[in-house]
């Protein structure tokens, strides 16, 4: 009996609860604020009219006299809330206030304008602001809506500040509070509201001087400085050069003549009504129709401006003549130490560290002077060096030494550089500076796949932002998307307000970063079953690859009517790895191995990042199918060779340091650094922007392996039924990957005693995203209630 009666009255207290949360309540009540904002709104307007005859009743009488008539279009209760709004409060400032009502409704009925809390925020502010601007400007005003344009309130500021300081001292205190409150108020957005300002007249200059003629770009020469001293050889150091940092504007990107089509142009791109017939020889004749453009279905989008990015770079030069001259001086010495003569000695200066070539006397073995890597680093007192030997294309050896004072790349000057800017790739990345100090920019569709990996705090977090935001800079919205799986659930949440613009997901998730394992794997499944349906599309088309099917989709030679479709790039990125193989293990790399194999034609590309480069993690089917690897700094030479096959990661100097290996041959690089806040204003101008609808839904998946109505077997209990029952009691929440957290087993596993706690009546069924319901308040109860199924 106590169990039937804890179950009802946690079924009815479900009622109550599902009753509030059910669409239908909200839609409801959503109608009720937007009717009352109209009513409102017109009781207002009505009262400018009508406010002398409005404010001469006893309201007292009016509402107990069912007789007694006003003027107000909104009738006695509309009449009363106007003179207390526009009179007695904040005069005609409280126009904001059927604002505010007509947003919650919306909000309530799922149509989003505008973000509820910060609208909130800054009408309210602004409401007493503006208040209090029209009692200072027009004071009473002859009486107008009884207390002057700015209310009661309005008019007794005004009139106590003026008091206190004066006009002109009331002038300038108003003038110094609105504009700290506009900049308080907006932060990101008004500055967003600059640079886009700022963008608008870089690109009308840019313009103009396109028109006559004049170029604003200057190439800065090299300088190579020769130093001899007494040993008879030459000592180069190259100061590479430095590329143009000052362009503002993607004009390549942003076209300015798309952005400004008219509608009707716009409609001249969709495709002419006409009878097809059941071959593509049968549509119209393309060749009288304008090419398609994907990019039309936002005209007005603008890539965000560089001015949002910082400048980290500092002014100082990194590496003296001094240090370069000492280090040489050392590695000759060293050198000599053990009876090894080199020729020359050329020096190029990167942002981080030193590459100093040497080339040996004939006869000297190169493995010799490789043997000397850790005596040579004794002798520079230096963090960690690395000898390459010999240097690929070139007859020297590299010997390559942390600089005494790193210097930063900033993001900015990455994409800000000319090669960037100029290149053609399809998703061109910026990922830093080579040691030469020249931006390294590839492309991701060409990898096609990117496995990042290095111990934690090396970079690899800003290394993932690095990639995102070149992409950003590069891409239109429809043209890129993006999934991201954060299971860490905190450094990818900064892209949740790209949703509508960037990002891509599964139709039933709530939130556009997928951090639920379960969600992980059906998010993987739905790619692949996206990847299978554009391989269809690229067979009908008769095209090998992505490319192809969108350039003759481009040019109107595959009907929509028959299935055909613009198909964008789609760039998965997932921040921590391991923990996804840790706690889903085959279900997450078998469908992630699907997609590495198969996906490249199709424009899905991965990039994966893990912190711990081991074999279990990085295994052999990973490996085999990420040929392109970026390694930050790891602790052991085991991990080396895990990620690159080769050592090198272990010997790096940490903070951005990384090898890329896009094959056989590694580069070194210093990664750009983008700073939270630059992310934080790139989404939120992009988002300030005009969007989609909602974000890219990509295709449902059923998992088959679990169909619904499976009767359980209860006399077939899993080892871990009492434990995992005794768990959600205390925890009170029916959550399979609460299971599967605290007793470190499988997915399926999981589920199965979620299956089988809900057939024995502890738990509820799911109710969608939310945890199941737990039948049971206590642990006293629920040993009752085992002993009895013991029993049984």
């Amino acid at each position: 009996m106590g169990k039937r009666d804890t179950k009802e009255n946690n079924k009815s207290g479900k009622k109550k609860s599902s009753f509030f949360r059910d669409e239908r309540f909200k839609v409801t009540i959503g109608l009720v604020f937007t009717g009352l904002s109209i009513l409102l709104l017109l009781a207002f307007i009505s009262y400018l009219f009508t406010w002398k005859i409005d404010q001469s009743f006893e309201w007292s009488k009016v509402f107990s006299n069912p007789e007694f008539r006003v003027d107000n279009w909104s009738g006695k209760v509309g009449a009363w809330f106007a003179n207390l709004f526009l009179n007695q409060w904040f005069g005609i400032a409280s126009f904001t206030v059927p604002f505010l009502l007509l947003l919650m409704g919306l909000r309530l009925m799922r149509i989003k304008i505008l973000p509820l809390g910060p609208a909130f925020r800054i009408t309210i502010i602004f409401t007493i602001l503006i208040s209090i601007w029209l009692g200072y400007i027009f004071g009473h005003s002859g009486g107008f809506l009884g207390s002057g344009p700015g209310g009661r309130h309005g008019l007794y500021i005004s009139d106590w500040l003026k008091a206190f300081s004066g006009s002109l001292g009331t002038l300038f205190i108003l003038l110094i509070l609105t504009f700290t409150m506009i900049v308080f108020s907006f932060h990101n957005s008004f500055k967003n509201i600059v640079a886009f300002t700022q963008h608008t007249l870089d690109r009308i200059k840019k313009a103009f001087k396109e028109k006559t003629g004049t170029k604003n770009r200057k190439d800065i020469t090299e300088k190579t400085q020769e130093i001899y001293d007494e040993g008879g050889y030459v000592f180069e150091t190259e100061f590479p050069s430095r590329e143009q940092q000052g362009m503002s504007t993607f004009g390549k990107v942003a076209d300015a003549e798309k952005a400004e089509k008219s509608e009707e142009e716009i409609e001249l791109t969709v495709s002419q009504p006409g009878e097809n017939g059941d071959s593509d020889e049968d549509l119209p004749d393309y060749d009288q129709l304008e090419d398609y453009d994907p990019t039309l279905d936002l005209p007005h989008f603008q890539m965000p401006p560089l001015e949002m990015l910082a400048k980290h770079d500092s002014d100082n030069p990194n590496v003296t003549n001094e240090e370069l001259i000492s280090n040489k001086n050392k590695i000759v010495e060293t050198l000599s130490n053990y009876k090894i003569q080199i020729d020359k000695i050329k020096a190029t200066i990167g942002p981080t560290v030193t590459l100093y070539e040497i080339v040996p006397a004939p006869g000297v073995r190169i493995s010799k002077i490789k043997s000397l890597e850790d005596d040579i680093a004794l002798s520079l007192a230096a963090l960690g060096i690395r000898i390459i030997a010999p240097m690929p294309g070139k007859g020297t050896i590299g010997i390559e030494v942390p600089n005494q004072n790193p210097e930063i790349v900033s993001m900015r000057s990455v994409l800000g550089s000319r090669k960037f800017q100029e290149c053609n790739y399809d998703l061109a990345v910026a990922l830093g500076k080579t040691i030469a100090n020249e931006t390294f920019v590839f492309d991701l569709a060409r990898m096609p796949h990117l496995l990042v990996a290095g111990a934690t705090g090396q970079g690899k977090s800003v290394g993932l932002n690095c990639i995102i935001t070149s992409l950003l800079f590069k891409k239109h919205p429809s043209q890129l998307k993006f999934v991201l799986i954060d299971p860490k659930k905190v450094e990818l949440t900064l892209y949740s307000k790209l949703e509508k613009h960037y990002l891509a997901k599964i139709p039933d998730a709530e939130e556009a970063i997928i951090t639920d394992t379960h969600k992980v794997i059906y998010t993987l499944n739905s790619l692949t079953i996206e990847m299978d349906q554009r391989y269809d599309l690229l067979k009908k088309a008769g095209v090998r690859n992505i490319k192809e099917y969108n350039h003759k989709f481009i040019k109107r030679n595959l009907s929509p009517e028959k299935g055909h479709r613009y198909l964008p790039y789609i760039v998965v990125i997932v921040d921590e790895f391991a923990d996804l193989i840790m706690t889903a293990g085959k279900e997450v790399e078998t469908p992630l191995a699907r997609l590495a194999q198969l996906a490249r034609a199709i424009g899905i590309h991965l990039v994966i990042a893990t912190q711990r480069p081991t074999t279990n993690i990085i295994t052999g089917v990973i490996k085999a199918n990420f040929p392109a690897r970026i390694a930050f700094r790891v602790t052991s030479m085991v991990d080396s060779r895990t990620i690159l096959d080769a050592p090198g990661a272990n010997q790096l100097i940490g903070r951005g340091d990384l090898l890329f290996a896009p094959g056989s041959e590694m580069t070194r690089l210093q990664c750009a650094f983008i700073d939270i806040p630059e992310i934080e204003s790139i989404t939120d101008y992009i988002s300030f922007q005009q969007g989609f609808p909602t974000a890219l839904y990509l295709p449902e998946y059923i998992d088959e392996s679990t169909p619904e109505g499976l009767e359980i077997d209860l006399s077939r209990k899993d080892s871990l039924f009492n434990e995992a029952a005794r768990l959600v009691v205390l925890h009170q929440q029916g959550s399979t990957s609460l299971i599967q957290r605290k007793f470190s087993i499988g997915y399926n596993r999981a589920g199965r005693i979620m299956d089988q706690l809900e057939a024995a009546g502890i738990v509820g069924a799911p109710d969608g995203s939310k945890p199941r319901q737990v039948f049971f308040s206590d642990e006293y109860s629920l040993e009752q209630y085992l002993s009895t199924l013991i029993k049984q």
